[in-house]
């Protein structure tokens, strides 16, 4: 099964030297382990730009979706036999980026 880890951040700052060597040696373990399947760091929530096409024009706004002190920051795409190792994953995935993560299924 699928699952999508979120690393959600509530600072400015990008990952610190520490943290980008820890997040490179987590997903290596992903890699070597079998789970990996995608990865990768987002900018900042300042240079989103949201679609809006459900009606007769097309409405883009720039700026993030929602305002919030929190943000989605970077995500990892695992595959995991059961939601019990996908929270092991997205445990070991906080403690690299020094970050929270929430873990959902794909359907």
């Amino acid at each position: 099964m699928r699952y999508l880890i979120s690393v959600i951040h509530d600072q400015a700052s990008l990952a610190t030297p520490d943290e980008g060597a820890a997040i490179d040696v987590f997903n290596e373990r992903l890699q070597a382990e079998g789970n990996w399947v995608f990865a990768g760091g987002l900018a900042a929530p300042d240079t989103a730009t949201v679609i809006d096409n459900r009606g007769e024009e097309t409405l883009v706004t720039d700026g993030p979706f929602l305002e919030s002190k929190e943000y989605l920051a970077g995500f990892w795409i695992v595959e995991a036999p059961d939601l019990d190792v996908a929270l092991k994953l997205a445990a070991a995935g906080s403690r690299a980026c020094n970050r929270k993560t929430e873990v959902r299924p794909f359907l």
